[in-house]
């Protein structure tokens, strides 16, 4: 298939990029080289003890990219052509990252779907039961079986060409099937990889809880999903959205030694680049939930709608706050 083509072609410029580049060919790109963000070591969280934690609640949220507080993790719009991978020089979008470190095996990649079921069966989501893994010490580059599986994970195969291959003798070409029926040839569907602008949101499951030990609320990323919109061919030729669709779970933990050395832009200083794991750990971003534990356990959106679903995100967030405000009022 075509997509095989284009993936041997960009391979040499993917493997090259390494992050952001401080210095190019001993001439540093700037006044001073920024070496904090690229070689700083990951501070890791304070222990909890199950013993400690006094109230606990689990949560589910989403990133919405257009909202401008979010932009940091949309922007820059890298993409991939059919010749090369062009990412920005001084930073990189989220997507860029997170598909870098899967391709290359560093980040673990969790369908949210049975992969046998091809996205047919049972929808299974956040829970991280099936992992993608490629045979140890093999990447995407370097294994055939695991780059196949990916793609339904990276990319979509576009629609099939309706014009047929034609030979040397200027004739359409066909081929005799099994049943002894001939056909026209077609050329095979070429690969559309996800892009940058194609994530629409991020989704968070994460963990609010009490530590006693600390005497503070606390909360910890589990599990992060780039989503995309879901599209489909309408009766008239238009492409038209029909949800949202998660194209995989990655668990936040590990995540986390990987958008550790990575800059994300601040706006109002370019000396104070933070990192993205000092982003999701200072809150550094607007969301709203979609989903909370329950008895029912179901979404927001299955019983509210609109500004609806809005209030009752926000009538959540306030139960977390008032829970430690009454702790130290009462």
């Amino acid at each position: 298939m075509k997509y095989f083509l284009s993936i041997f072609l960009i391979l040499p410029f993917i493997s090259a990029a390494q992050g952001p580049i401080p210095e190019l060919n001993g001439i540093p790109n700037g006044t001073w080289m920024n070496t904090h963000i690229p070689t700083k070591r990951l501070i890791q969280y304070p222990p909890v003890a199950e013993r400690d934690v006094l109230w606990s609640k689990r949560v589910w949220r989403a990133i919405d990219m257009r909202e401008r507080i979010n932009q940091p993790m949309y922007y820059p719009l890298d993409e991939v052509t059919e010749v090369e991978w062009i990412t920005n020089a001084s930073r990189w979008s989220l997507w860029t990252i997170i598909r870098k470190h899967v391709m290359n095996g560093d980040l673990r990649v969790f369908s949210p779907y049975n992969p046998a079921s091809y996205g047919l069966g049972a929808w299974d989501g956040d829970q991280l039961k099936y992992p993608i893994d490629p045979p140890i010490g093999q990447n995407y580059y370097t294994d055939a079986n695991f780059r196949s599986d990916l793609l339904y994970y990276l990319g979509r195969l576009a629609p099939q060409s309706d014009i047929p291959l034609v030979g040397d003798d200027g004739e359409a070409l066909v081929e005799i099937g099994a049943n002894g029926v001939m056909s026209q040839v077609y050329a095979d569907p070429d690969t559309l990889w996800y892009q940058s602008e194609d994530i629409v949101e991020y989704r968070l499951k994460e963990d609010w809880f009490f530590d006693k030990q600390r005497g503070e609320m606390d909360v910890r990323i589990i599990a992060i999903a780039p989503v995309i919109y879901e599209t489909e061919m309408g009766v008239d030729g238009e492409i038209q959205i029909t949800g949202k669709k998660e194209l995989f779970w990655l668990y936040f933990p590990h995540c986390r030694y990987v958008f550790n050395n990575y800059f994300t832009y601040n706006d109002r200083n370019d000396s104070q680049w933070m990192s993205f794991d000092d982003l999701f750990w200072k809150r550094r971003f607007s969301s709203y939930i979609y989903k909370e534990s329950s008895v029912s356990d179901r979404p927001i959106d299955s019983y509210a709608h609109g500004v609806d679903a809005l209030y009752e995100s926000e009538r959540i967030i306030n139960e977390m706050r008032n829970f430690e405000h009454d702790l130290w009022s009462y």
